[in-house]
């Protein structure tokens, strides 16, 4: 781990990527406490104080540094809150396509025959749909909802981790190492968990940074859309949605500042995604 962090040390881009994360991931995490205003309570919410601009001392007395959004919400407090619910999405979302994807991933590899032929076809057919459709699709019919959302998400990214789950855990197959383990007296179940699943972690790790980031960008299209979290749980892309129509009469902080903080949060992620990759990949390694 000291070598690896070291190595990962060397590129400072990715490096102050990482740290521009990790204080996001904090701010988001500590919003219930450093946030002056709850955006989720609406009795709370003063339509004198809308649509203000950065610095507007507002009737609770305290400065709004990004100003207000349309309904009197303090846009920073809202950007906290918005982030939280994008993390919550992006990362539940990426575990539960990961979960699913490497287990029908390394299950194509291992029993091979009919089952790896059905398994990756129905992945390659959901590969050549685009995710947002198929985002778009499930939650028009499940509604809206946290949990109808991370269903949407998981179906549209499970295929990326079963695809690269499976190229990984079929190259592993083939090894001396595995062989030796099928010629003992031990099970599939063993022979998979014990000694294919831990050399197939590394490029999933590696694709999860980057599904992650993908789902969090999808999850703010779809809020975008009004197809993603209710009106009363603002999210990245409710609250760029909410500004959109008050761009062109000045008041851009309101669509601005949700858009720069959701670019950088995505941004950083793949950065650190970029660099996870080239330090796992043997071809580039020093």
């Amino acid at each position: 781990m000291n070598a690896f962090w070291r190595e990962y040390a060397e590129n400072k881009v990715a490096l102050a990527a990482a740290l521009i994360v990790l204080v996001i991931v904090g701010a988001a995490l500590s919003a219930p406490w450093i946030a002056p205003q709850d955006p989720y309570d609406l009795a709370g919410l003063n339509l004198m104080d809308a649509r203000r601009p950065p610095g507007f001392v507002g009737s609770n007395g305290y400065p709004h540094l990004l100003g207000t959004d349309a309904q009197g919400r303090d846009l920073f407090s809202a950007i906290l809150y918005g982030l939280r619910i994008s993390l919550q999405m992006g990362v539940a979302a990426g575990l539960v396509a990961l979960s699913i994807g490497a287990l029908l991933g390394i299950l194509a590899a291992q029993a091979g025959g009919w089952i790896e032929t059905a398994i990756m076809r129905v992945v390659d057919l959901q590969l050549s749909f685009p995710a947002i459709l198929l985002a778009l699709v499930l939650v028009a019919v499940l509604g809206q909802g946290k949990s109808q959302l991370v269903i949407a998400l998981v179906a549209a990214q499970y295929a990326y981790f079963a695809r690269t789950a499976y190229g990984a855990a079929s190259a592993e197959r083939r090894k001396d190492y595995v062989e030796a383990a099928a010629a003992t007296p031990l099970g599939t179940l063993h022979i998979v968990f014990r000694h294919i699943l831990p050399n197939v972690l590394p490029p999933l790790i590696v694709v999860a940074t980057v599904q992650v980031a993908n789902a969090i960008s999808l999850e703010a299209t779809l809020s975008f859309l009004g197809l993603g979290l209710p009106p009363t749980e603002p999210s990245l892309g409710m609250l760029i949605a909410n500004g959109f129509q008050y761009m062109m009469s000045g008041r851009y902080w309101i669509s601005v500042y949700p858009g720069l903080a959701l670019i950088v949060l995505i941004v950083g992620i793949n950065l650190v995604g970029d660099q996870l990759r080239d330090q796992t990949n043997p071809r580039l390694r020093r």
